[in-house]
């Protein structure tokens, strides 16, 4: 497999975050005119990623970069291949010596699964994009899930948010709260589809470890001494994302999710901002869709999961060029 004459393929340096960020800027104007790319996230990706290992770029003959991709895991289980790939450059196999970039690299995790698991490669594109969708079929992934970006723009102030009298609601202090709280994640999300938990370190480097950190955007609710409800709410730069909420199986059905919501939405409020939004399975097992629903929420971008399960021994050469 080789570029077209001219292009150029290399591991990224920092040096060259801006740029990866307006491509993949860029890449969903296109797709589905509107881009939510943080600089602050792929910043902490590439922080923790091998980047001589687990990133490429590809450069067209005029220098401009038309192509990106990243690789991250979860416990050696399940992979993800993060790719953007200009419209303008489809067509040249680009997308394809990609692709098998990202499985080499990523069947590097079958030797260090536990024995016998199954490892998966997946990756996220734009519910829109044919294109992706047609060269991952060929490819031998099959369309596994959708997932929704759900957003509530307010043009007046929140709902107050009820609580039960029994249960205290406040803002996240991190040194005195930091591992309930992951706990509390951990044990809210057990329930979602395909959760693989975070180790606490990793989950702190995450979530805490990151320029946008703002402690009051998080809320906890307390019985006593118990955390019973987590909300991680982070300021982007258009948005006010909602990362996690979780609240623990002894305290659900008692409104403490809609509460949550409710109590981030005025704080983004206070600070005028005005859409706040999260990301969500589409076929949620714990009805998270409805209950954002509820809350005022609709949805407002489709994004799709396609996988493959990676088997030692497999010769990507043989597979045809597909693109």
């Amino acid at each position: 497999m080789q570029l077209p004459p001219g292009y150029t393929l290399r591991p990224p340096t920092l040096a060259d975050l801006d740029a990866a960020q307006a491509l993949m800027a860029a890449v969903d104007f296109a797709e589905v005119g509107e881009s939510d790319a943080d600089n602050d996230d792929l910043r902490l990706d590439w922080e923790q990623a091998d980047l001589t290992r687990d990133a490429w770029l590809v450069h067209a003959p005029d220098g401009q970069l038309v192509a990106y991709a990243l690789i991250t895991d979860r416990a050696h289980l399940r992979i993800f291949a993060d790719v953007y790939l200009h419209a303008a450059h489809h067509n040249r196999g680009i997308g394809t010596l990609i692709n098998r970039l990202t499985e080499e690299r990523a069947a590097d995790h079958l030797a260090l699964a536990p024995p016998g698991a199954r490892v998966t490669l997946g990756t996220y594109i734009n519910a829109p994009n044919s294109h992706a969708a047609r060269l991952l079929t060929n490819e031998g992934y099959t369309l596994l899930r959708h997932f929704w970006r759900m957003a509530i723009t307010l043009d007046a102030p929140p709902p107050v948010p009820v609580w039960p009298t029994d249960l205290a609601v406040r803002a996240f202090e991190p040194e005195r709260d930091a591992r309930a709280v992951h706990t509390t994640i951990t044990e809210g999300f057990g329930d979602m589809w395909g959760f693989i938990p975070q180790s606490y370190a990793d989950w702190q480097g995450s979530m805490i470890a990151r320029p946008d950190f703002d402690p009051t955007l998080w809320s906890i609710v307390e019985d006593g001494d118990e955390v019973a409800a987590a909300l991680c709410a982070f300021p982007f730069p258009d948005h006010g994302h909602i990362r996690s909420l979780a609240v623990r199986r002894p305290w659900r059905r008692r409104g403490l999710a809609l509460a949550l919501l409710q109590r981030t939405f005025g704080l983004f409020w206070e600070r005028g901002e005005r859409t706040i939004a999260l990301g969500v399975d589409a076929q949620s097992l714990t009805g998270a869709t409805r209950l954002y629903e509820r809350a005022g929420m609709s949805v407002a971008r489709q994004f799709a999961l396609w996988e493959k399960e990676l088997r030692p021994g497999a010769d990507l050469s043989t597979q045809q060029l597909a693109e």
